[in-house]
């Protein structure tokens, strides 16, 4: 929970790692759920060449925010209709592309550094930005172990 200005606002912030196999190698997208307060909530892994919006609904299952605040990779109408039919506040930021350039919360936005805090966190374990491990379910299991880590700092 971010109190702000008297108001409480929860929020969940989504982001993708790059970091298994697809067709141009080595590229693993890490999708990323974190709470108000920059702490883990959920993890996945897709293949590099996969699009990021698709995973957005995945990553919001049974969690009802008051907020969603994501990057340019999770911009689709798609996924904005769904999320504001839920009543939760989009703040993702639309892509330069788009032919109609939609307004977001620019000061909630900027709360998206939790994630980069957490991604930040996670680089400091080797096993994580070294990428050991050669099957995703081994490697979702230790991005795992790191999230309680973090959690429990």
């Amino acid at each position: 929970m971010i109190h702000y200005k008297n108001v409480v606002i929860a929020e969940l912030c989504l982001k993708t790692l790059v970091c298994l196999k697809s067709r141009g190698g080595f590229s693993t997208k890490i999708h990323i759920a974190v709470d108000a307060l920059g702490n883990p909530l959920r993890l996945l892994l897709t293949a590099g060449q996969r699009h990021d919006s698709p995973q957005a609904a995945a990553l919001l299952e049974d969690f009802v925010p008051q907020a969603l605040i994501a990057d340019k990779g999770y911009d689709s109408d798609a996924l904005i209709e769904s999320v504001i039919a839920k009543g939760i506040e989009a703040v993702i930021p639309p892509k330069k592309n788009r032919l109609v350039q939609r307004e977001y919360d620019q000061h909630l936005y900027r709360e998206r550094h939790l994630i980069e805090c957490f991604i930040n966190k996670i680089k400091h374990y080797r096993r994580v930005f070294s990428r050991f491990e050669k099957l995703s379910k081994n490697y979702l299991g230790f991005l795992s172990f790191v999230s309680a880590l973090v959690w429990l700092r």
